[in-house]
């Protein structure tokens, strides 16, 4: 009654003058009017315009209006709550305090059998993705009630008794020292650690980077596990460290994406030889999985094929890199099922130079019709190797980039993949070292030498005919001297 008597107030009031100047919407004025006096906003709710609501939560949030707040998250209209596109991050020392009086609300919720007439919460959003659904309410935005913004989350979910318990809690998880020691996290963790069975925290992306087994092990045991969707690990690791963490990587069923970084072996004995087996069997679990990125994996050397024997499904994108495989790895690689729909293919920093052309050429040859993107970067790659491969790489017709910078190769050769390559309609991204006409014979490379050689790829561009642009990427810099980055050159024809 009051919400209403104070609408048709506020109405009356500034109707008159829309055609004189701009007001505040009434909604934003009504919110604001019942701000002033806590208690009557609160009756207010269970009357409350759902349209209201979103408005009048943003007024109460960023007013610090914490009755309101623990109020309101008992009677929220909508199955989620995205309050990560309020925080903008879960470091602010500021909202520590906010979050306390809403999860104090939610734990009246909890506590209760029957759900309030109006409640439908049922998720906790902190991710910070969710800004649209607040603009879409405040007014920036035009509403569409159809929208994604205001659906569930798991609309096939049937509807319980008490669908409060369990409430999910949606969160990306950064495990570090420096962040889980923050107020924010510690106040949150020790909330949801506290009600295990009436709140699930999920978590779609996982990045682990410098923290203890110990630590890792004691967040994880609070998390669903099956709703990680991408997951990093980079971390210092042994391989025995690595072993522990396979038994939870096996429960992650639902990883699409998996990073993973180095990882110290200082000899294959025959207990680390259990410690592969104990990695690479979790692979028979992750039937999602189609981006596999592992950085430094030496102790895959010679082994290579117990993971890959282990694929359950093709995979879209591969990268191992910075690490030493066999040819036989590699031919292994070359007849893998899970590769035959490769998108990306990224084998950068493995030394590939006493390889068997006939070896590169197979696994080329197999990925040939969907690669997009390929890296053979700082492989010891000869130019007989690459040529070899050149009449497979001209039928990749889907590739749109391709790096063989950080090899030494000639000036001829670098003239034949631009020749091979230039039927490929979609490639746009080129990247070439400068070729070995550039160095000194003591291996200096020379600016004058490098500023004739891109005039020759120029002229090659311009003999084929069509508009083109390639780097040529070169470490340390010729002119300062700088070996941190790679620097690149663009030549382009159009």
């Amino acid at each position: 009654w009051r919400c209403h008597e104070l609408w048709c107030r506020l109405k009356t009031r500034f109707c008159f003058k829309m055609s004189v100047w701009n007001p505040l919407r009434l909604r934003d004025l009504a919110g604001m009017n019942l701000l002033k006096d806590e208690a009557s906003a609160i009756t207010a709710l269970e009357y409350l315009p759902t349209e209201l609501f979103p408005p009048l939560f943003m007024e109460a949030f960023y007013g610090s209006h914490r009755e309101t707040l623990k109020a309101m998250v008992q009677a929220w209209p909508f199955v989620r709550l995205p309050l990560g596109g309020l925080m903008g991050g879960l470091m602010q020392m500021s909202h520590v305090g906010t979050l306390q009086a809403m999860l104090d609300g939610l734990d009246v919720l909890l506590a209760q059998k029957v759900r309030p007439r109006r409640c439908n919460l049922r998720v906790l959003d902190f991710r910070n993705t969710s800004q649209d659904f607040w603009s879409m309410w405040s007014g920036e935005k035009a509403h569409n009630s159809s929208s994604s913004l205001i659906t569930p989350l798991n609309e096939d979910r049937s509807r319980t008794e008490h669908p409060l318990s369990p409430l999910e809690v949606f969160i990306e998880l950064y495990l570090n020292e420096r962040i889980m020691s923050g107020p924010f996290l510690t106040y949150l963790m020790s909330w949801i650690e506290e009600r295990k069975g009436l709140v699930h925290l999920c978590c779609k992306k996982l990045s682990i980077i410098s923290m203890p087994m110990e630590n890792i092990m004691t967040v994880l045991a609070q998390v669903q596990l099956d709703c990680i969707q991408e997951l990093e690990v980079n971390c210092t690791w042994q391989l025995s460290t690595l072993a522990t963490f396979a038994a939870l990587l096996g429960q992650m069923s639902n990883v699409q994406k998996l990073y993973v970084s180095p990882i110290h072996v200082s000899a294959l004995e025959e207990q680390e030889q259990e410690h592969v087996v104990q990695f690479t069997s979790q692979f028979l679990r992750l039937q999602h999985l189609r981006d596999l990125h592992l950085e430094s994996p030496s102790f895959l050397e010679g082994c290579l094929d117990q993971m890959l024997r282990c694929l359950m499904r093709p995979l879209e994108n591969l990268a191992i890199t910075n690490c030493l495989l066999t040819e036989s790895d590699v031919t292994h690689l070359s007849q893998c099922p899970s590769i035959s729909q490769l998108k990306g293919l990224d084998l950068s920093g493995i030394t590939l130079t006493n390889f068997s052309p006939d070896v590169l050429q197979g696994l080329l040859e197999k990925v040939a019709s969907t690669l997009q993107e390929l890296d053979l970067e700082l492989c010891g790659i000869t130019d007989s190797q690459l040529e070899a491969i050149l009449p497979a790489l001209s039928h990749c017709s889907e590739l749109t980039s391709f790096s063989v910078r950080g090899n030494l190769l000639s000036l001829a050769i670098v003239q034949k993949v631009l020749g091979c390559t230039t039927g490929l309609p979609g490639l746009c991204q080129e990247f070439y070292p400068p070729p070995r006409e550039s160095f000194s014979s003591q291996g200096t490379l020379l600016p004058g030498r490098l500023a004739q050689v891109r005039a020759e790829l120029y002229e090659s561009l311009r003999a084929l005919g069509r508009p083109r642009t390639i780097w040529i990427s070169y470490s340390p810099c010729p002119h300062c001297g700088d070996d941190t980055v790679n620097h690149a050159e663009r030549i382009v024809y159009s």
